[in-house]
């Protein structure tokens, strides 16, 4: 019986909730990493990695669902990856955006273009598929921790503004997806409960940790030299600097659809905060 889920991306911040609420639900789980992880409880660790297709091959072996997080901007290997997913027949969930314009056959900037690829190559295999097409993640806020604990947040585009989810809600929803075997072929827009600037954020961050906390506006030339010394090339900064200012002038969506699988609302940034308020002091 085909009732084992394999986990990919197992160690970030939202496979690893997935992996613990399968354990919790009493689910057989195997987790993919590129790494030997120790032992834990309720988890299978094997190795593998997405940059070389047949790996993924012996780690199907009684898999029924499959989460997948696609590790970087590269899909050299999407198609190879979703073939492979495709022949063995296991329900598959990605981890997608909800950035990504079905208008446009070029996305607007590097990441949607990865996630827009990875999705056709899923499509394209005859793979059943799931795409959890998610708003920003409030996790991305711990890039702030060290600015945080000194009491100064620099960053571009104060007033842009993200409905930020909490990796639980991502979880929760991959893990009923899964295991329900429910809406294949569906892309499920996932957002927080509600739009906040960035000033808001670190508002609320210094409020419920009880500091003082402000934000500085950063020049867009800082971003870009900051940016190219970390290897990016002009043209993907140029279409991030873009959907960054897209987000102060365009209205940030709010759907129901956490609420309308998992049963309860989406949680908010306050909680998130809460939640990581030991990462963040």
């Amino acid at each position: 019986m085909k009732d084992t889920t394999l986990v990919v991306g197992a160690t970030g911040n939202v496979g690893a909730r997935v992996r613990r609420l399968l354990v919790e639900a009493g689910r057989p789980v195997r987790a993919l990493s590129r790494d030997v992880h120790p032992e834990e409880t309720g988890v299978e660790w094997v190795r593998g990695d997405l940059t070389a297709p047949e790996t993924l091959i012996p780690t199907l072996d009684g898999v029924g669902a499959v989460f997948l997080v696609w590790p970087g901007l590269d899909t050299e290997h999407a198609r190879e990856v979703a073939g492979i997913l495709a022949e063995r027949g296991a329900h598959v969930a990605y981890l997608s955006s909800a950035g990504i314009d079905d208008g446009r056959d070029e996305q607007a900037d590097p990441i949607n273009a990865m996630h827009a690829e990875v999705e056709r190559a899923l499509d394209e295999s005859g793979a059943k598929a799931t795409f959890l097409r998610c708003t920003s993640f409030a996790a991305s806020l711990l890039e702030w921790a060290d600015q945080i604990r000194e009491g100064l947040v620099r960053d571009v585009f104060g007033e842009a503004r993200r409905t930020l989810l909490h990796e639980r809600d991502i979880a929760e929803v991959a893990v009923r997806v899964l295991g329900e075997g429910a809406h294949r072929g569906e892309r499920l827009l996932l957002s927080g409960p509600t739009p906040l600037t960035q000033v808001e954020q670190v508002r609320i961050i210094a409020d419920i940790l009880g500091t003082r906390v402000r934000f500085e506006e950063v020049p867009l030339d800082e971003l870009r030299s900051h940016m190219r010394s970390e290897g990016w090339e002009d043209a993907d900064i140029e279409g991030m600097i873009t959907a960054y200012a897209a987000m102060v002038e365009a209205e940030q969506p709010v759907w129901d659809t956490v609420e309308r699988i998992t049963g309860h609302p989406p949680l908010g940034l306050d909680r998130w905060v809460l939640d990581h308020e030991a990462d963040l002091r």
